[in-house]
């Protein structure tokens, strides 16, 4: 686990979209009001968590890609320098940037 913190609130979610719950008052368990859909097992709940942490450390790269990128701005301004000295291939800047953001948070 990379990060990921889940609650019983996400993992519910994930498992039963809209259901109707909520906490016991002064404790981390809950009560189920839900009549539709029936109250996840533990089972369930333990396997959900699982698939949510692998869910989420899948996607590390991206996380890091975005934080390493330079902002929209930023990089416009290379792109727009980069057209105007006639380098709107692979030999200009902006291109350069972005793919060692790429290389260096190489997708899973």
């Amino acid at each position: 686990m990379n990060g990921f913190h889940n609650s019983i609130g996400q993992v519910l979610l994930s498992l039963k979209p809209n259901a109707k719950w909520e906490f016991v008052k002064g404790t981390n368990e809950i009560e189920w009001l839900d009549d539709e859909q029936t109250e996840p097992t533990q089972a369930e709940i333990d396997a959900e968590v699982i698939r949510l942490e692998a869910e989420y450390d899948a996607q590390e790269y991206a996380r890091n890609r975005a934080s390493a990128y330079d902002s929209i701005g930023n990089q416009l301004d290379l792109l727009f320098h980069d057209m105007t000295a006639g380098k709107g291939s692979k030999t200009g800047e902006w291109y350069k940037a972005v793919k060692k953001v790429k290389t260096d948070n190489p997708k899973g």
